[in-house]
């Protein structure tokens, strides 16, 4: 009798453990916009201490090659390897809309993305330049994609992400012509002077770049206030940076979420689309819709 119920126990773990991978594998298949060409793919590892990454693409119809636009995503509260995958659809659908590829990475550490999240410490550029690394790999390997056309690129960032597209503008690719930074950053409050730190570091990093930038932030950003931001864009330019700063004032109850809502549009793209047309990129929306 013994056995014969281990063996029942042993069955029941089994089944259990089967429906709970079932269960794993379901929750694991990625949510997909048809209309926007939606799909998920990956970096692939490239020895020891460059882990793959995982990478969304919103594309066109069509085979290309497509201008590309990347998009750097911020950082959630707890661990990073738990954060969602970053699906930022009102940006994507208004640039697929304008014929451009969009590509999402999740940095090393991120989601799906292999390694460890790499930080600093308490040092803001440091910080950005480690993350800026995901944003090279992801360049080189759409270097290899038939359908991106890096020779007309531009990178975005929202709040971390923002922070990693600036340090990432110091050594670019050569086909990209702008970056666009909306709130970054990363606060640190248990850091001593975490205030003073970001205003050095994303100074030094904006004023390091060789691109031009724009910086969308808000006077009730709940991450960064005003007198921090206007500091550091002004340390920025001081220091020969081709930053311009669009200060749009209050935004909705956060304005640290402007841009990944659909209310924020009016706030960013036409000052964007203004950006892309003096740079000779696309702009217009083009016949097909995407809806």
């Amino acid at each position: 009798m013994m056995q014969r119920a281990r063996a029942w126990l042993c069955l029941a773990l089994l089944v259990l453990a089967a429906s709970g991978c079932a269960r794993a594998r379901v929750q694991a298949e990625p949510v997909l916009d048809a209309s926007l060409g939606e799909w998920v793919t990956r970096v692939p590892a490239d020895g020891l201490l460059d882990p793959s990454l995982e990478v969304t693409v919103f594309k066109p119809p069509g085979d290309g090659p497509f201008p590309i636009v990347v998009i750097n995503h911020g950082r959630a509260a707890g661990d990073a390897r738990f954060q969602p995958r970053y699906r930022p659809l009102h940006a994507a659908r208004e640039f697929v809309q304008r014929g451009y590829a969009v590509v999402v990475p999740m940095r090393q550490g991120f989601s799906s993305s292999g390694g460890r999240d790499v930080t600093a410490g308490c040092l803001i550029r440091s910080n950005g330049e480690l993350q800026a690394r995901s944003v090279h790999r992801t360049m080189n390997w759409l270097a290899g994609q038939r359908w991106a056309d890096l020779s007309r690129n531009i990178v975005m960032g929202q709040s971390h992400g923002g922070l990693a597209t600036l340090a990432y503008g110091v050594q670019p690719h050569p086909g990209t012509r702008l970056l666009v930074n909306f709130a970054g950053g990363l606060r640190q409050a248990g850091c001593p002077n975490w205030e003073d730190e970001m205003i050095a570091g994303l100074g030094a990093l904006g004023a390091g770049s060789r691109l031009p930038s724009i910086w969308f932030y808000g006077d009730n950003d709940s991450f960064f206030p005003p007198e921090v931001f206007k500091a550091a864009h002004q340390h920025a330019v001081r220091q020969g940076g081709r930053a311009e700063l669009v200060a749009y004032g209050n935004f909705g109850r956060d304005a640290h979420l402007m841009f990944g809502s659909a209310e924020g549009l009016p706030v960013w793209l036409p000052r964007v689309d203004e950006a892309l047309a003096a740079l000779g990129l696309p702009h217009d929306k083009l016949v097909w819709r995407t809806e």
